[in-house]
C-alpha cells in the first residue's frame, strides 16, 4: 500500500510539471531557424532608442538570426556587425510560459558561454505568441 501511495504521488508530481498539448504544439511550431525582419513599437510616435534584452539597440536586432531547438530547449540569436551594432551571439534556454486563463507566452533566459543563466534572478523575457 505504501508503494502504491508513493508512486501515485510521483505520478501526480510529474503530471503537474508537464506542459499542455497546446504548449507542445507551440514548441514544435517555433522550433527551427528564423530571421527577425521587423520590429514594431505600438503606441510610440517618432524615433525610438531602446536597448533590447540588455544587449543592443533594438535596430540591431532587425535582420538577426534566431535558432530554437525543441529537444533540449536551447536556442541562440546572432546579431551581425552593422552601423552602430557590434556582432553578438547569445545562447538562451526557452520554454512556453503557461499561466491559468492567460495566453501562452514564449519565454527565454539568456545564457553565458558556460550555459549558465544570466537572468537567473528574473523570469527572463516573455513575448506573446501570435
Amino acid at each position: 500500500m505504501r508503494k502504491i501511495f508513493f508512486f501515485a504521488v510521483i505520478a501526480c508530481a510529474l503530471a503537474s510539471c508537464s506542459m499542455s498539448k497546446e504548449a507542445r504544439t507551440y514548441r514544435s511550431d517555433i522550433a527551427g531557424k528564423w530571421q527577425l525582419q521587423t520590429i514594431v513599437s505600438e503606441g510610440i510616435n517618432g524615433s525610438v532608442k531602446t536597448v533590447l534584452f540588455d544587449e543592443a539597440d533594438f535596430n540591431c536586432f532587425i535582420g538577426s538570426n534566431w535558432s530554437f531547438t525543441n529537444n533540449n530547449s536551447l536556442g541562440s540569436y546572432t546579431i551581425s556587425a552593422s552601423a552602430g551594432c557590434n556582432p553578438l551571439k547569445r545562447d538562451f534556454r526557452w520554454s512556453i510560459y503557461e499561466a491559468k486563463d492567460e495566453p501562452k507566452l514564449l519565454q527565454f533566459k539568456r545564457l553565458d558561454t558556460k550555459l549558465k543563466e544570466i537572468d537567473a534572478n528574473s523570469s527572463g523575457f516573455r513575448f506573446t505568441i501570435v
